[in-house]
C-alpha cells in the first residue's frame, strides 16, 4: 500500500544509553503498544509514520532509532548527518543516563549538517516514579541550558509520547519557515527534509529535493 500524502518529510534520530526506552518509546508512537520483553537495538532501526501538525501540513517523520552501547557508536555516528532533529532520551530511574546527556548532545550536534540542530530532551519511564533518581527540576534546567524542550514520557502507558515527537517537529517546521535550513539542498546527499506532495502554498520553500514514488531512498 503506497503511503498516504503528505507535505514535507522530516528524518528524526532517537539517541541515549542503552536500555533508557528508546525503542519502547519508537515502538508505542508507530503501533499503540509496546513489547512485554523489548529487545535491545543492534545497530539502527528505521520507522516512518505520518503526524498532522497544528496548522493542517501533514508531515512524514523517518525515525531511526539508535542503539546506545559504546560499540556502536561509530554506526549511531553515521546516521547523525542527515537528521534534522534528534530525541535526547533519558532514563528517569537510572542517573548515569541522565549524566550521558551531555556527551550525546555534543555528539550529536558535532554530526548533524544542519543548522540549527533541533533536538528534544525527553526523560522516559514515568510510570516508574517511586524509582526516580533524576528530578524534574534537575531535567528542566539542563533543557534550559541546551535551549531545547523537556517532556517527560511513558511508553509503556503512553504518556506524551505523541507529544513528544510533535513537539520537535513543530519545532523543526518553524526554523525551516524562517529559512533555517534553505541552503542544505546544496549540501551531498543531505535529505533532513525532503518536499512531499501538496505542498502549502503559505509555506516558505525550501531549496531541497522532493520525494517522489520512485526514488529511492538513502541508507544513511
Amino acid at each position: 500500500m503506497a503511503n498516504p500524502s503528505f507535505n514535507y518529510q522530516f528524518r528524526f534520530i532517537l539517541i541515549g544509553d542503552s536500555t533508557v526506552g528508546k525503542s519502547s518509546l519508537l515502538q508505542y508512537f508507530y503501533e499503540g503498544k509496546i513489547a512485554s520483553i523489548p529487545e535491545p537495538t543492534v545497530g539502527v532501526d528505521y520507522f516512518s509514520r505520518n503526524i498532522l501538525l497544528t496548522d493542517g501540513t501533514v508531515i512524514k517523520l523517518r525515525l531511526w532509532d539508535t542503539a546506545g552501547q559504546e560499540k556502536f557508536k561509530s554506526i549511531t555516528r553515521s546516521y547523525y548527518r542527515n537528521a534534522v532533529g534528534a530525541l535526547l532520551i533519558f532514563d528517569i530511574t537510572n542517573r548515569d543516563s541522565f549524566e550521558h546527556i551531555m556527551g550525546w548532545y555534543e555528539d550529536a550536534a558535532n554530526n548533524m549538517k544542519c543548522q540549527p540542530p533541533m533536538f528534544i530532551l525527553c526523560g522516559q519511564k514515568t510510570d516508574l516514579e517511586n524509582l526516580r533518581q533524576v528530578t524534574k527540576m534537575e531535567a528542566e534546567v539542563l533543557a534550559e541550558n541546551l535551549g531545547v524542550p523537556y517532556i517527560e514520557t511513558s511508553a509503556l502507558h503512553g504518556v506524551n509520547v505523541e507529544e513528544a515527537f510533535k513537539i520537535l517537529a513543530e519545532a523543526v517546521y518553524e526554523q525551516m519557515n524562517a529559512g533555517a535550513f534553505r541552503n542544505l539542498g546544496t549540501v551531498s546527499g543531505w535529505d533532513g527534509i525532503k518536499e512531499g506532495y501538496g505542498i502549502p502554498p503559505q509555506t516558505n520553500r525550501v531549496n531541497l529535493a522532493d520525494d517522489r514514488p520512485n526514488q529511492s531512498p538513502s541508507c544513511c
